[in-house]
């Protein structure tokens, strides 16, 4: 299953469909006709030529991509690498969505094909979508007392590891000073919810530190 079998979030159709320029949807400016080939520089913009985001996976394949992402998160290879653009690629008026989909296989070496902008938007918005019920998967089960505090540290390590892991695929340098600051930081916050849900669930709170536990009552 390539980059065109893939389906998109809504399931009506398939990622090569939605996101290639066909007659119905094409404009001047996403026809892949007219885009120049990857040696031709010709009205190129300047920020997409010097863009490098994703010049560690110069030689990836879609499918492997996607299937790494997929054993690890919610979300597809494409759905990764069009959000990471959209956040790249925002101006004072929104998101520069047709310079990303006509120039999308120059930005990011596994995508094969141009997207029209409204395709664009639709692999953006569906990012955001499962990024928003997985908070919410995530949140509940932090709240609901079916973890321990131990295993939220636990469970928050690994999460931090694979997000650390895609943003140095995507050229960002981690200091180490950097990295154990904010896991420290996301297991207070991680430790504060768990107190407070408990609270709201008048039940006690142990603390995994100090062993002092907190009775609600």
């Amino acid at each position: 299953m390539g980059e065109d079998a893939e389906r998109a979030g809504d399931g009506e159709r398939s990622e090569g469909d939605a996101g290639r320029a066909g007659p119905e949807t094409a404009d001047a400016g996403s026809n892949p006709s007219s885009v120049p080939g990857p040696d031709v520089d010709a009205d190129v913009p300047a920020d997409v030529r010097k863009y490098d985001r994703f010049q560690k996976m110069e030689r990836a394949e879609y499918d492997r991509v996607n299937q790494f992402l997929r054993d690890r998160t919610y979300v597809t290879a494409r759905e990764w690498a069009i959000a990471r653009l959209c956040a790249d690629f925002r101006t004072e008026t929104g998101v520069e969505m047709t310079k990303i989909g006509k120039n999308l296989p120059r930005l990011v070496p596994f995508m094969t094909d141009t997207y029209t902008p409204q395709a664009v938007n639709q692999a953006r918005a569906s990012f955001e979508e499962k990024v928003n019920k997985a908070g919410a998967t995530f949140l509940y089960g932090a709240m609901c007392g079916f973890f321990t505090a131990e295993q939220l540290d636990d469970m928050m390590y690994e999460v931090t590891e694979v997000a650390k892991f895609l943003l140095e695929v995507e050229g960002v340098d981690l200091a180490v000073e950097d990295e154990l600051e904010a896991e420290d930081r996301i297991s207070k916050v991680m430790r504060d919810v768990r107190e407070a849900s408990a609270e709201v669930r008048g039940e006690e709170v142990k603390c995994p530190e100090c062993g002092h536990v907190h009775d609600p009552k």
